[in-house]
């Protein structure tokens, strides 16, 4: 059993006292216009292409819009575009813009700003970087009209454009689209239902949003990211506050509106406040990943890789990081409990440790004694237990272990790096996905295994990929599911990466915000104080 550094309900029952002296006894007029949200985690980077954190995802949404978007039961529905046809071979598309669409800056937005979106994007997200290989040719017919002629028929396109999360297929003008994708825009002109005002926002203290009052949401009611994107909130500030407890604290004091998720051991506490509200906004929930570095020591060998796979247990991940049962779930299904490409792992693998099948594999690998360099992220409160189960399960299994602490911004910044582990590079590090991002071979970042385009860590396996082309053309679900199942036992026969459980994370709110919608994103339209 681990020993586990929590803060005590007590102590923290006892901060939240002192704040409630603080609450105002009446909200101003003018603090009904402005909602303040606590993302999970500070916002440096503006660009949602180049990067896939979710604190940028969830700026995208606020300026920008998407062509196709998913429903609360995770249908894709058009978004931007108006009205699409598909040839009877499958292979020609055509979309056509809605009426009213425009700019920040004023401008209408156009086809070819769309075509121009979709290419930087299938640059860099897997999911459309598969989408672009079976592309033959994209093109404007008119201002409102483009097409996409494939090279055969590709049974993922709506699912593709209209995926809800990182990297997401934001459209943006043509002139910022066709920055090199591997650099970051220095614009932040959208057509969203918000407006970004660079000259209040203040990196590492506050990023301000006005509303757009030429936005023109769809007729259908807002049903997860699909349906109409009302904003009724004048101004919108994103608070950068790394301590949870302050977060807490500011959030019964009334000074902030909304914390995007709260740390588990304070829920209790919050419950028992009645002018705050805890919301399940992502019922689907979210999986812890570990990453391993293909390209550096010890981590090059799969079976250095697989040791470590044999040394770990979710549960002991789990209760380090979620603590309450309530809010977490065993599960050994790469593509998500519960969902269509489900299918749990025969054996105790991941489940329960084996250290001297782990000590054998080293054995066998040649194993010379190389530290595992293992990224500790200490500002993600439900990643700050993560490193620290893995260097005592690693060490059980026969590995040295170097955990480095770092914040989050730099782990991300650090996993771009492709040096030696001794020479400021890594050879693990602990992240999560929501579920809506790896319900399938293609659409989950971490299952890319082509070298140098896949993610961080950067494996390289054809045949996993030819596994996951496989997938992307059939149209059959019942053989789909069997192709996943073939990804899922090919990840761990070359141990790709480990999936270490899933866990539940709701956020929290003052109870007069109302309108918070179910969605894979937090997404602040809909919402308004009563």
């Amino acid at each position: 059993m681990f020993k586990i550094n929590r803060r005590t309900l007590a102590a923290g029952s006892a901060a939240l006292a002192v704040a409630m002296a603080l609450v105002p006894a009446v909200a101003s007029a003018q603090d009904k216009k402005t909602l303040r949200f606590v993302q999970n985690g500070n916002l440096t980077i503006l660009d949602p292409i180049w990067t896939t954190a979710y604190v940028t995802r969830d700026h995208g949404y606020m300026i920008y819009d998407t062509l196709f978007a998913t429903d609360a039961n995770t249908a894709i529905k058009p978004q931007m575009v108006d009205k699409y046809e598909v040839s009877a071979d499958k292979t020609l598309w055509t979309f056509t813009l809605r009426d009213g669409l425009e700019w920040h800056d004023g401008k209408p937005v156009t086809a070819d700003d769309c075509v121009a979106s979709l290419k930087r994007w299938g640059a860099r997200d897997p999911m459309g970087q598969k989408l672009m290989d079976f592309v033959a040719e994209m093109k404007a017919t008119n201002d409102k009209t483009f097409t996409l002629k494939l090279k055969e028929p590709y049974g993922l396109v709506l699912d593709t454009i209209g995926k809800p999360s990182s990297n997401v297929p934001f459209m943006m003008p043509k002139r910022i689209a066709d920055t090199d994708p591997f650099k970051q825009i220095d614009s932040q002109v959208g057509s969203g239902p918000f407006i970004y005002v660079n000259a209040e926002s203040k990196p590492g203290e506050k990023h301000v949003y006005i509303k757009n009052p030429k936005y023109k949401p769809r007729t259908e009611a807002p049903s997860g990211l699909a349906g109409g994107k009302v904003a009724k909130i004048e101004r919108v500030e994103f608070v950068d506050m790394p301590d949870p407890t302050q977060q807490v604290n500011a959030l019964v004091a009334g000074e902030i509106d909304m914390i995007e998720q709260v740390p588990h051991d304070l829920i209790p506490v919050l419950k028992k406040d009645k002018a705050v509200q805890i919301v399940n906004w992502n019922p689907l929930g979210q999986q812890f990943v570990i990453r391993f570095n293909w390209l550096t020591k010890p981590f090059d060998n799969p079976k250095i890789r697989l040791a470590a796979l044999y040394s770990m247990r979710q549960e002991d991940y789990l209760k380090a990081t979620v603590g309450e049962s309530e809010y977490y779930k065993v599960c050994t299904a790469a593509f998500v409990c519960g969902t269509p490409n489900a299918v749990e792992i025969k054996g105790d693998l991941l489940t329960k440790p084996d250290f001297e099948k782990s000590k054998a594999l080293l054995k066998e690998a040649g194993y010379d004694g190389t530290p595992v360099v293992l990224m500790q992220s200490t500002t993600l409160p439900v990643l700050t237990n993560m490193a620290p189960v893995t260097k005592q399960l690693l060490e059980q299994g026969g590995f040295k272990v170097d955990m480095q602490s770092m914040d989050w911004q730099t782990v991300v910044t650090r996993r771009a790096k492709k040096d030696p582990s001794d020479k400021g590079g890594w050879s693990a590090f602990h992240t999560y996905a929501i579920a809506a991002d790896i319900l399938n071979p293609i659409a989950a970042n971490f299952t890319v295994a082509n070298g140098d385009k896949a993610w961080f860590g950067w494996p390289n396996d054809p045949e996993t990929e030819k596994l996951r082309d496989a997938y992307a053309k059939e149209t059959d679900p019942a053989k789909a599911k069997a192709l996943a199942a073939a990804v899922q036992a090919r990840l761990l026969e070359t141990a790709q990466y480990g999936w270490l459980g899933m866990w539940y994370g709701p956020g929290a709110s003052r109870s007069n915000v109302v309108g918070w919608l179910q969605a894979p994103v937090t997404v602040l339209w809909n919402i308004e104080k009563k």
